[in-house]
């Protein structure tokens, strides 16, 4: 419990951002979702379950859960997929590297981060930890969307290229944080203190983009807010104390870590403004910059009769802000050539095709693959919506075909549906579920109330 000492500073800085932020994470799982938030954090829900359940057979997911196995704790929360319980901590570190073990995962483009895979281990540990309902977890993973995707914005940064720390690591921290706090039933006084122990958390530089395992990357995206975010709602729950106003009085966060710091930007639209709908989910598990690409390849393929054996040259044009991401990189799924090489060649790509590291070395797609230019583009770079592409073919008969993908499947200028998000769930769980992944689609979407336990029931893999 805070000492009353705390209390009655924290009362008496009602009107801060802090304190009016902290008042508003503290009351979270007591308020109605509006009927269009609900189902659409259901539908993240779910997606980020399928990118942990599928993300525990990669390397990193491996790694993760030994990680988590071996911190151990006592059994309150699941490693999902398995029936090994550890402790709250260690289960939101190893479900969140899990949860971005590949490219799966949700993303939000204005906030620079992946919230799914930070916010959904957390408040899922937790949530087992608390006993708490299913209506009380899905208020508590909007509310991460909102606090990370908030404490992102308000920083100011002009450019994912001007960042000096990792927007990624960053956002998640605060909104497992707020997940993890909501779910505890803490103060606003309690979780005031909650956001300062989390600023002194705050970590993470943009040099993942050169991780070649994307083992430290799982940890940066998802492992590293996960684990901080519950730990630092335990500490509290114990008794930890802490400043008042730790996000934007002198030497804090704003202070530390902003460009173009913007306060109010911490709070604004909160209960009026939800950003789970403005976050985005992953029709090809691939990269966040390359969606659009494969989008502009189907488009071209279902538009235009040819065979890739046809196709001379491929010209890819990029934003030049995140060119650098998915350029010539070693991973299948992150790597654009190889990637549209593959999609041209098998006319889809799938989530077993985007992860299989031998079709790098295709003959076929090798030699596609060496046709393919990519030109970064500044103006691609400040067109809205964001991660804009262009691809242009051309055809051995003469012809060139080009198109211009803007607003990418799965953002919210061209959102999923259910049924959008249940295809891809089961083509990527059916054989780890044993063809049990429709059981799970059903309890995320189906609209009624449910209960955790068995929520992690229908994750547990056939291995």
């Amino acid at each position: 419990m805070m000492s009353n000492q705390a209390m009655q500073r924290s009362s008496a800085s009602e009107t801060t951002v802090d304190a009016r932020l902290a008042q508003y994470i503290s009351g979270a799982v007591d308020r109605d979702l509006p009927a269009e938030v609900e189902r659409k954090t259901r539908m993240h829900l779910l997606d980020t379950l399928v990118a942990i359940v599928s993300g525990r057979f990669l390397v990193p997911g491996a790694v993760a859960y030994r990680i988590g196995a071996a911190f151990g704790g006592p059994p309150e929360a699941t490693l999902i997929g398995s029936d090994q319980r550890v402790g709250a901590v260690s289960a939101a570190l190893a479900n969140g590297m899990a949860a971005h073990a590949d490219e799966t995962d949700d993303s939000h483009a204005r906030g620079r981060f992946h919230p799914g895979c930070a916010v959904v281990p957390a408040a899922i540990a937790v949530a087992e930890r608390e006993r708490a309902t299913g209506a009380e977890l899905l208020r508590a993973i909007a509310l991460g969307y909102d606090v990370g995707a908030r404490s992102t914005i308000a920083l100011g940064y002009d450019s994912p290229k001007s960042t000096r720390f990792s927007t990624h690591t960053i956002g998640g921290l605060f909104g497992a944080a707020a997940a993890a706090g909501a779910l505890m039933r803490l103060s606003p006084a309690e979780t005031e203190a909650l956001l300062s122990v989390t600023t002194q958390q705050v970590s993470g530089l943009p040099y993942w983009n050169r991780d070649p395992d994307h083992i430290e990357k799982a940890f940066d995206f998802g492992g590293s807010g996960a684990r901080s975010g519950v730990s630092a709602a335990l500490m509290v729950r114990l008794g930890m104390t802490a400043p008042d106003q730790p996000l934007t009085a002198a030497r804090g966060y704003l202070d530390a870590y902003a460009e173009n710091p913007t306060p109010e930007a911490l709070i604004d639209g909160l209960g009026e403004t939800y950003e789970i709908l403005a976050a985005s989910l992953k029709k090809w598990t691939v990269g966040s910059p390359i969606q659009s690409v494969l989008d502009a390849l189907e488009a071209l393929t279902a538009a235009n009769a040819f065979h890739w054996r046809e196709v001379r040259d491929v010209h890819l044009q990029l934003p030049s802000n995140r060119v650098h991401v998915v350029d010539n990189r070693d991973i299948p799924s992150i790597c654009v050539q190889h990637l549209a090489a593959l999609m041209l060649v098998r006319g889809t790509v799938s989530f077993r095709d985007s992860h299989d590291d031998a079709l790098m070395r295709d003959p076929d797609i090798l030699a596609l693959r060496g046709r393919i230019r990519v030109t970064p583009s500044d103006a691609l770079a400040a067109a809205l919506p964001e991660r804009q592409s262009i691809v242009e073919l051309e055809l051995s008969d003469g012809r060139t075909l080009r198109h211009h993908a803007k607003a990418v499947r799965g953002t919210p200028d061209n959102p999923m549906t259910v049924d959008d998000l249940r295809k891809k769930s089961v083509e990527i769980l059916d054989r780890a579920l044993a063809g049990g992944a429709q059981a799970l689609c059903d309890i995320c979407l189906d609209g009624g109330d449910f209960a955790v336990a068995d929520l992690l029931s229908a994750c547990r893999t056939a291995d």
